[in-house]
């Protein structure tokens, strides 16, 4: 199965499923998941062409490991659609929108268990990540994904939850998330910390303001998160920045590992002035290996 040990899973850009043009163009970013859209970018309309268009997509381009399709919500017909289209084709991942508990995620393993064996696909490579804040049940059911098969990262999203609560406003007047969607972020930390997964940090919409992009990035990255999604191929190159530990830092790391192996057993040592402890060591060691994937 997979796991979230060595996934890289800095920036993940998402594109819709209806456009050729606009999948291509992520797809050739350095992005290091590309999310091809069947769900809120595509009009209802237009998701049978979009599978077909996403689909093919797949099955012309090499490197699928990092090419994922966020499917529609299992709580509609769609997503049966999405599956019996894109399964042939073999995608690196889906992206599960609304999952409200490990519920969600088991039964799409359920679904995805018939569609890896009637594809000749190795049965459970396909990995999921989910989004786990979209609506008010999900909120209670965050900390729930401890062993759940497949999943190796979970998001959060405050558009849709906003939607659900009919609240007209997510900012404060200093730009800061209002108290309800700061608290799907730290659901979301939470849960994917309980789970041992990937906690990635929503979208950015103003892709513009790569400064704030690059802020943002920073300061969602000292808390825990491992990566963030993307709407536009400009911001993939700050958000990879951002995640990736600078030289100073794993200098720090490894210094941080040296002190500890010098001293075998030791709860504690001293280390540039400072008593530094095992959540330190666990620390460094964590830092040197997200910069190994």
């Amino acid at each position: 199965m997979p796991t979230a040990a060595h996934f890289k899973a800095r920036s993940w850009l998402f594109a819709p499923g209806d456009s050729e043009k606009k999948m291509g163009k992520a797809a050739d970013s350095e992005a290091d998941i590309v999310l091809l859209d069947l769900e809120d970018s595509v009009m209802p309309e237009n998701k049978p062409a979009a599978r077909e268009l996403v689909r093919d997509f797949l099955t012309s381009r090499e490197g699928r490991e990092r090419l994922w399709v966020r499917i529609n919500p299992l709580s509609g017909d769609e997503a049966t659609d999405d599956l019996a289209a894109i399964m042939p084709a073999a995608p690196g991942g889906l992206f599960l929108p609304k999952a409200e508990g490990r519920s969600d995620v088991e039964m799409l393993d359920t679904m995805l268990r018939h569609h890896e064996v009637a594809n000749g696909i190795e049965v459970g490579s396909t990995k999921v990540a989910a989004l786990v804040t979209e609506t008010a049940k999900a909120m209670f059911h965050t900390g729930d994904y401890a062993g759940t098969p497949r999943l190796v990262a979970m998001s959060w999203g405050a558009e849709d939850l906003s939607s659900a609560l009919g609240a007209r406003v997510q900012f404060q007047p200093n730009g800061a998330y209002m108290p309800t969607y700061e608290l799907a972020r730290s659901l979301c930390l939470l849960g994917a910390a309980a789970a041992g997964v990937a906690a990635i940090e929503t979208i950015q919409s103003d892709f513009r303001d790569l400064d704030g992009l690059r802020e943002r990035a920073l300061m969602v990255r000292s808390q825990g998160y491992r990566g963030m999604l993307a709407i536009h191929p400009a911001q993939v190159p700050v958000i990879n920045a951002a995640f990736t530990p600078s030289e100073e830092e794993l200098d720090e790391a490894r210094a941080i590992i040296a002190a500890f192996d010098a001293n075998p057993g030791a709860g504690t040592v001293g280390l540039n002035g400072a008593m530094l402890d095992r959540p330190h060591l666990a620390l460094a060691q964590a830092l040197l290996a997200s910069a190994d994937e």
